[in-house]
């Protein structure tokens, strides 16, 4: 991960400005960079993944226009190719620096044409305007607010902008701003037309297309790991790395040291693959001793993210004491797609399709966040190939009715699509859905349950939370969390839109608490 920064106005010194900038120098801890354009400042702070060396350090500059980018372009090498015909010149190995000569052939219409996982922030020279984009399910992450002169600024983390703008708001994802104005130019979530193939067919789109999406993200010049909880999503993401390298991979897990679930599960996996292997206990004590610094780092009061963020980032924080990786890869985004425990209450078929819709649209405020955050607050980059744009298009294109959990089992279609290719043993690839937060060890949620009980009395609870209108707190648990996020992020509570929780307008969801342990068929989930 790298981080970025941009002033539309110089009301502010550099000297000012870089003490905000440096609240994430954990995102790029090689090189920082402020420059200052005609009309503001560019930051960046590197992480230095693709073109190691220091001529890939940004912003990058073409005749004027100036560009910072925090960011994959998957597929750089063919268009730095035919950009060269056109008769650019380019100075380092970075995949960024493609940015500003496709914007000077395409202008705002570049933005649609990227194969990424992005944010940046440009500079036009003739204009003398900041244009800043982000990818379209919002997998980096990027803020923007309003400085006292009513200039825009932009920066990677809402805490650059603590102190700097009296309301900071999320970018939303597959959206660019310029002229002044927030323009929509992808939604992953629209269908024209849904797939209904046979099932054979349908499931080789699903296997060629992930296939392919894992491929990609396998390029970088600094070394690779990969996150294995030992469920369907990230083993998959692990086999087929493992295959398409033709050697052992380095996989990660972690869990309770009192009552793991996930870990047996993960080691299984590791070993069938051969991957070279590494486990990762916590302690009761050490989940409630990084709790303040979770919701910290994350940027949000939401119970789920949360409960789910501590264990992944005690296990990246390991993985960034211990080795030398680098990038990561993840296996989120895969339950957005093809269903959680929950949505096999969905009431029809329509009903699942807009539920996938809906949690597509909000990602970047829980999952993605999470991953975001766990993974760059240790230096290190994530790369999520269920996010890849062409995989969630098709996905979300295929008839609901076909993804529905009709089969007795869910995520079915992403089950069979790899049944035949024996990547995985079937103990893993027919295991049933575990939720992360549940899967590292039930009694990490008991013990930030029974932590929070302790904190408050019923009658301070009940004080407390109506001090909150948005969102109000409805356990002692969301309580404890809310108080926390607002030392940290005061008034700033409305960049998430609410708690993850299931539909609770819907049969059998409605529950008092996000874990899938609430629903009545969580049946061998735990186990």
């Amino acid at each position: 991960m790298c981080s970025i920064i941009g002033f539309s106005k110089k009301t502010r010194s550099v000297s000012d400005i870089r003490p905000y900038f440096e609240r994430t120098h954990s995102r790029g801890p090689d090189m920082a960079r402020i420059i200052e354009t005609p009309t503001g400042y560019l930051g960046f702070q590197r992480l230095a993944i693709m073109g190691l060396t220091e001529a890939g350090m940004q912003p990058f500059s073409l005749d004027g226009d100036y560009v910072v980018c925090n960011g994959e372009i998957y597929g750089f090498r063919a268009l730095r190719r035919r950009l060269m015909e056109q008769g650019y010149t380019f100075q380092s190995g970075s995949d960024c620096e493609v940015l500003l000569p496709l914007y000077r052939e395409h202008g705002l219409d570049m933005f649609s044409m990227l194969d990424a996982e992005f944010a940046l922030i440009l500079y036009d020279g003739a204009s003398g305007e900041l244009i800043a984009a982000r990818d379209p399910i919002g997998i980096r992450p990027l803020f923007y607010g309003y400085d006292t002169d009513g200039g825009i600024v932009f920066a990677s983390e809402a805490k650059n902008l603590v102190g700097l703008c009296a309301e900071i708001c999320p970018f939303p994802p597959g959206h660019y701003y310029a002229h002044g104005k927030f323009v929509r130019y992808a939604d992953l979530t629209a269908v024209d037309h849904y797939i209904r193939g046979d099932l054979d067919t349908v499931c080789k789109g699903i296997r060629d297309r992930l296939i392919a999406a894992v491929d990609k993200r396998l390029d970088a010049d600094a070394p690779l790991g990969f996150l294995l909880s030992g469920g369907l999503d990230s083993s998959l993401v692990c086999a087929i790395a493992g295959r398409v390298l033709g050697k052992p991979i380095r996989t990660f897990a972690i869990g309770m040291d009192t009552d793991p679930i996930d870990l047996k599960y993960a080691r299984e996996a590791a070993d069938y693959i051969g991957a070279d292997h590494t486990e990762v206990t916590m302690t009761r004590q050490e989940v409630l001793d990084a709790l303040e610094e979770v919701i910290a780092l994350l940027g949000t009061w939401d119970i789920t993210t949360i409960r789910a963020s501590i264990g992944m980032y005690l296990c990246c924080k390991a993985i960034h004491q211990r080795t030398d990786v680098r990038v990561l890869l993840t296996g989120e985004i895969s339950d957005e797609l093809f269903g959680y425990k929950y949505t096999d209450f969905a009431p029809s078929d329509e009903a699942f399709q807009q539920e996938a819709k809906k949690r597509l649209e909000e990602l970047y405020m829980y999952d993605v966040l999470r991953a975001d955050r766990c993974i760059s607050v240790n230096s290190l980059e994530a790369r999520v190939p269920f996010g890849d744009l062409d995989f969630v298009r098709y996905v979300m294109s295929i008839d609901p009715a076909m993804k529905r959990n009709t089969y007795g089992m869910g995520k079915y279609l992403l089950r069979r699509a790899f049944e035949k290719d024996h990547l995985l043993p079937d103990s893993i690839l027919w295991r049933q859905k575990a939720a992360f937060s549940d899967a590292v060890g039930h009694s990490m949620v008991d013990d930030l349950k029974a932590y929070a009980e302790e904190r408050y009395t019923d009658a301070e609870f009940e004080a407390r939370r109506r001090k909150y209108a948005y969102c109000t707190p409805f356990t002692k648990e969301s309580l404890l969390y809310r108080e926390i996020f607002e030392k940290y992020y005061p008034g700033q509570a409305a960049m998430i839109c609410g708690y993850w929780m299931p539909n609770r307008s819907w049969p059998g969801c409605d529950v008092d608490d996000p874990s899938a342990r609430c629903l009545s068929n969580y049946g061998e989930s735990g186990k």
